[in-house]
């Protein structure tokens, strides 16, 4: 029988050990093992819990400014594609890729040798109409008469000659001495002959019956067919100058000097930039609250510490289908000319206030996936840990507005919070455990 020691108050560990020792020199060595398992069964358990080391920080009272962000490309207020009115060679460049232009200005001039001769001529025509208006209004009506009466008697003369081949050739060729093809090269000159003949007489008659009225309404009609002719040309002129239609860079060249221009190519693109266009493409959903006028500020996606303000221009009635999103505009002056087109960047668009919000920073909420639902640990009075639900709201500036579950100044951590079960002690910072 192994007899039971005395009972040695729960923690006094060298009482017990010498305890232990005695029983051993009075017994024999053979009792060893079980005096072993009965000190493995007594062993003492810790008396504390782990202490985990967490941030924390408290809810805060805030006045929130309402974001609506969305991803979104720079382009120009303006841009066009300069080609040529009509094809031709290109005979000089007076700007180049990168050039400043003005509104008007010449950018290249094509071969235009023949418009010039065409216009010239034109000018002639207009010269020769004016100088018959004023030769009819100064009463020079009678030589034009002698003029048409002499027209008269040399077409009468021809129309009569023609008549006496037509009818010679058609007694040789009822004798067979002729063929029929000379018989019909005097009808037709019989014919011309005649038609001659009536437009003489009838010019005659019209002078001799018109009224000086009349003829001077005929001069001013055939000056202004003669200067809308010249204005025609001076126009065919005029496009083989390519012109910037507003002010602006150029930002593409496509030909260059000897290269045939085309109305199907382009020669240059200019695009005006003094106002960049920043087009967002924003969540269907989020678009109701997006207004004309709000302000927006566009953040480059190489400078992030830089944003860019503007007002929204355009909110696009239509919904792309296959991404549910919405277009909107935001108009930002560029007078600096910093912004480029074709850069990616985020808009953000100002939509209103949350006055009196609570806040909690951003690592402090666990958010369930695809929701703005989630959770946060908050610290008690006594430095334990209760995961509390919340349902969260605007996400701005690394800070997230908290609309359930959680009041101003209460504790919630921040850092080292993940995982950690409800119930745990925590302490805060450096400070030692108990």
């Amino acid at each position: 029988m192994i007899r039971s020691l005395p009972r040695v108050p729960r923690g006094n560990k060298i009482k017990k050990a010498s305890l232990v020792l005695g029983f051993i020199n009075s017994r024999s060595l053979h009792v060893l093992p079980w005096l072993l398992l009965f000190s493995a069964c007594h062993r003492e358990e810790p008396d504390s819990k782990p202490v985990v080391a967490v941030k924390v920080a408290r809810a805060e009272i805030s006045n929130l400014s309402l974001y609506v962000r969305a991803p979104a490309t720079l382009f120009p207020k303006e841009q066009a594609n300069i080609a040529a009115r009509t094809a031709g060679p290109i005979r000089q460049l007076r700007a180049r890729k990168g050039d400043s232009v003005a509104a008007g200005q010449v950018l290249a001039v094509l071969e235009n040798r023949d418009l010039e001769a065409q216009r010239l001529e034109a000018e002639a025509a207009v010269m020769d109409a004016q100088a018959n208006l004023e030769k009819i209004s100064s009463g020079t009506l009678v030589a034009d008469v002698e003029r048409a009466r002499g027209q008269v008697a040399t077409t009468e003369a021809t129309l009569n000659q023609a008549q006496k081949i037509y009818d010679r050739r058609a007694e040789l060729f009822q004798q067979g001495a002729i063929p029929q093809r000379d018989l019909l090269v005097s009808q037709t000159e019989l014919a011309q002959a005649k038609t001659g003949y009536e437009v003489a007489r009838k010019s005659l008659e019209l002078l001799e019956t018109q009224s000086r009225g009349k003829e001077i309404r005929q001069a001013e009609s055939r000056l202004a067919q003669a200067k809308a002719r010249l204005q025609l040309a001076e126009a065919q002129l005029q496009f083989t100058e390519l012109r910037s239609p507003f002010a602006g860079s150029i930002t593409e060249q496509f030909l260059y000097p000897g290269d045939m221009a085309k109305p199907e190519v382009p020669v240059f693109t200019v695009m005006d930039l003094s106002v960049a266009i920043a087009r967002a493409q924003v969540p269907e959903e989020q678009t109701s609250a997006i207004q004309i006028g709000q302000k927006g500020d566009f953040t480059p996606a190489d400078q992030n510490q830089t944003t860019f303000t503007g007002r929204i221009s355009v909110i696009n009635r239509s919904v792309d289908l296959a991404r549910r999103t919405v277009e909107v505009w935001c108009e930002i002056p560029n007078t600096s000319r910093q912004l480029r087109s074709g850069v990616f960047g985020s808009l953000s668009i100002l939509t209103g206030t949350a006055p009196q919000s609570v806040v909690v920073p951003l690592t402090a909420v666990q958010f369930k996936e695809g929701t703005r639902s989630g959770w946060v640990m908050v610290v008690d009075e006594k430095r334990a840990a209760h995961k509390r639900e919340v349902e969260a709201g605007e996400i701005i500036e690394g800070k997230v507005q908290i609309k359930q579950g959680l009041r101003p100044n209460e504790l919630v951590i921040i850092e080292g919070g993940y995982g950690l079960p409800d119930g745990a002690e925590v302490r805060f910072g450096q400070e030692k455990s108990k």
